[in-house]
């Protein structure tokens, strides 16, 4: 998987915010837009069950789970500290009321129940966690268990978590869509309101997961689309369950209001046209392999240039969707995004007598 560049935008300071830590992520982009101390390591709390859920989406995607299998609840899940769904050793619990119990109710038996069906334990989910986590590019995190409860060696950085946030909204988009943004949760009687508050406060907060340990602060990782822009804020160590609230309003507020995303090329449709040697045709149409969205500063987009970066000369044969080359986009003479060319079509390599005038042409230019 190619991870987008992480530059922070140009000419736009980070705002101040009362947090230890916090980053703001495009999602369209992959690029940071705001961010301080993204890389210092934190506890993470309940945040890790954004990890927890995206291995149970995965583990259903791959049809090693479905929603409606029920699993067992074991001794350890049922006698969990901290949040809870309220599940207990006599239920079968489906994955479904499970993942309810773990996003939105932040439900730490939920967590262990579906780490043990997963894996067979917590600690052999553990390693899953740390496989994914370097899969999708987070560099500095451990994870220990599946729940977020205090360990010295569970550890991560607000960089890692909004990376992770936005490869779960990318990867598993209904299933975000569908769990995240429900406001409250009734398990065996038991009503819980989801504790994210942005939910009750902004309609364009669709996600994401609140936070807690007294070591860690009060922790938020939220997520708000309005139009086609979507912003992954990442606000950890605030003092209290409303200044979490407030600081990540504000940092959304901050995206929202000094940046813009635009759709620049859509996916599959062609870019160029380029010179091809050696083959049965004589040019190739390049374009995008996913749609384009650069996010810029308010406005600058009349100062923003693309410039087609081809790395040799194109020789058949080639295959369809193969790479070629790269567009760079340009702000005030400095790259701020990057995306693979590639090719619509296949172009087979022509007969050896072409080849070989063609050989001779690209000998003397």
């Amino acid at each position: 998987m190619t991870l987008a560049a992480e530059t922070v935008t140009l000419n736009v300071p980070s705002p101040t915010l009362a947090a230890k830590a916090f980053v703001l992520r495009d999602a369209n982009t992959g690029g940071l837009l705001a961010a301080s101390n993204p890389d210092m390591p934190v506890e993470p709390a309940s945040l890790t069950k954004v990890m927890t859920a995206y291995l149970a989406f995965e583990a259903v995607k791959q049809k090693r789970l479905s929603l409606t299998q029920t699993l067992p609840v074991s001794h350890k899940a049922w006698k969990v500290e901290g949040s809870k769904m309220f599940i207990d050793t006599t239920m079968t619990v489906t994955v479904d009321e499970l993942l309810h119990g773990l996003i939105i109710q932040s439900g730490n038996d939920a967590s262990i129940t579906l780490a043990e069906g997963i894996a067979g334990s917590e600690e052999l989910f553990a390693t899953l966690m740390n496989k994914k986590a370097v899969a999708l590019g987070m560099k500095n995190s451990h994870f220990v268990n599946s729940t977020g409860l205090p360990d010295p060696t569970h550890t991560t950085t607000a960089r890692d978590l909004s990376i992770l946030a936005n490869a779960l909204i990318r990867d598993y988009p209904q299933d975000y869509a569908r769990l995240y943004s429900q406001k409250s949760y009734t398990y065996n009687k038991i009503t819980q309101p989801n504790r994210n508050r942005l939910l009750f406060l902004d309609p364009t907060v669709d996600g994401m997961k609140t936070g807690h340990t007294e070591s860690a602060g009060y922790c938020l990782i939220s997520s708000a689309k309005r139009n086609d822009f979507r912003l992954i804020s990442v606000v950890l160590g605030t003092t209290s369950d409303n200044v979490r609230a407030a600081e990540s309003q504000k940092l959304l507020n901050f995206g929202f209001q000094f940046f813009e995303s635009k759709l620049i090329y859509p996916a599959a449709k062609a870019i160029t046209r380029q010179k091809v040697w050696k083959g049965k045709e004589s040019e190739v149409d390049l374009t995008v392999a996913r749609p384009v969205y650069l996010t810029l500063p308010q406005g600058e987009y009349a100062n923003m240039k693309a410039n087609v970066r081809i790395a040799k000369p194109l020789e058949a044969p080639l295959k369809a969707q193969q790479t070629v080359g790269k567009i760079d986009f340009t702000l005030n003479n400095q790259v701020v995004h990057s995306v693979p060319l590639v090719t619509m079509q296949a172009v087979e390599a022509s007969n050896i007598f072409s080849r070989m005038i063609d050989q001779v042409r690209l000998y003397l230019q």
